[in-house]
């Protein structure tokens, strides 16, 4: 699965995340600040705090254009050496760096919308009462500004969506390509047409969608925690625990980190049951496949009791399901009210306006969300282990064969063959 698309994968992942981790901790506690030094230029305010398309060009931003790009050259260059015969470094190694950039650069759109609900929102405040100037034209300004922000989003989503979809599929030729190459002693190997067709292909689908999502929810929180952490200086306190350091930021990743292990806990038996699911299907389709070949395969006696296996281990699937989607529901209708829930004292003191409110709900959701990302994507992660575990199995396979001799690979057909 990996070694087909990443060179040394164990080596690569490892060197990324150390890489990562270094980078982002250079940026945060010393880089962050040179875009002055360096001649970049000094922002009249925080570019945090910039509302409009002024926001991707401030100061900071262009050091930050300049300092990925430095990183990415720096982190490709060594694996263009390391491994230069890799035939799919360019999309592994540089093509990965552009979906975490442009995944980067879409978050950073949202914090700019984040930066405008501000604004507006104080503007919809003072024009409620009908006696504090405001005039038609302040709104129709701020929603000229919104377009100009979208207009980012709406492009950049859609140039992500259309090279992940390539980078996918790349992924997945490696795979079959991988595969395929082995093929005189994969054919032999149970299920070996659905692993390397049907199994690569939803490998393929899931990681298209799931993998972004999990890139978008790590830089959700590198971009928004240090908004939320800003924004805690406008709440005091919190129900029931009173004051407490940086109360938004601490609030939600506790509740955050919470829903994430009461999900994890009640569902943690579904991937093993996905797992067997798709081994009794797949008897029942062989002794379907061998029936149209062999008179005496596939009676109606071996098809009743391997169907029972399907239904009795769908109906297990059912039973666990039930409570993993009740503790889901209830979590996330609660997900719903608890920021509201937390924001009661400080509303009531009259301590924040409605702009400021909504840069709390905003900052606050995108935080939570990001950390709830297994309990969004629960389902489809259970789905995608499974294929995992069925991929995984079929590449242990294959090198149990390839370590054979030919004397012991022909007995071991010849024994494939008795069986039928």
């Amino acid at each position: 699965m990996f070694q087909s698309f990443f060179p040394r994968p164990k080596l690569f992942f490892t060197s990324a995340l150390l890489w990562t981790i270094i980078t982002v901790a250079f940026w945060y506690g010393f880089a962050d600040d040179l875009s002055g030094p360096l001649g970049f230029g000094v922002s009249e305010t925080n570019h945090k705090e910039i509302v409009g398309p002024g926001f991707f060009v401030s100061p900071e931003f262009l050091w930050f254009y300049c300092y990925y790009f430095i990183c990415t050259v720096l982190f490709g260059g060594f694996w263009w050496v390391f491994a230069k015969n890799h035939r799919w470094q360019i999309w592994s190694v540089w093509g990965s760096s552009a979906i975490i950039f442009s995944t980067y650069y879409s978050v950073q759109v949202s914090v700019a919308i984040n930066n405008w609900r501000r604004p507006f929102g104080d503007t919809l405040q003072n024009a409620l009462p009908g006696n504090n100037g405001v005039t038609a034209w302040d709104f129709y300004s701020l929603m000229i500004v919104f377009v100009q922000i979208v207009a980012f989003q709406v492009v950049l989503y859609v140039f992500t969506r259309f090279f992940v979809s390539h980078y996918v599929f790349r992924w997945r030729t490696a795979m079959n390509d991988y595969y395929v190459e082995k093929w005189a002693n994969v054919r032999h190997i149970e299920g070996a047409s659905q692993r390397i067709q049907e199994d690569t292909m939803r490998f393929a689908a899931i990681m298209e969608g799931l993998g972004v999502a999990m890139i978008d929810a790590v830089m959700t929180l590198i971009a928004f925690l240090p908004v939320l952490l800003s924004l805690s200086s406008y709440v005091s306190e919190l129900p029931i625990v009173g004051a407490i350091p940086a109360p938004l930021f601490t609030a939600a990743i506790l509740w955050s980190l919470f829903g994430t292990g009461l999900l994890a806990l009640v569902g943690i038996k579904l991937p093993g049951l996905e797992f067997h699911n798709q081994r009794v299907e797949a008897a029942y389709r062989k002794e379907l496949v061998y029936g149209e070949d062999y008179e005496n395969r596939a009676q109606p006696i071996t098809l009743s009791q391997l169907f029972a296996n399907v239904r009795k281990n769908y109906f297990r699937l059912y039973r666990h399901y039930l409570y993993f989607n009740l503790a889901r529901g209830i979590y996330l209708q609660a997900d719903n009210l608890f920021t509201y829930f937390i924001l009661v004292p400080t509303i009531v003191s009259g301590a924040i306006t409605y702009g400021i409110l909504q840069q709390i709900l905003t900052a606050f959701g995108q935080v939570s969300n990001s950390f709830q990302y297994l309990v969004n994507s629960w389902t489809t992660i259970i789905e995608l282990l499974s294929i995992y575990k069925r991929l995984k199995g079929f590449e242990v396979s294959i090198a149990e064969r390839e370590s054979m001799s030919p004397e012991e690979l022909a007995k071991l057909l010849t024994e494939k063959e008795a069986q039928l």
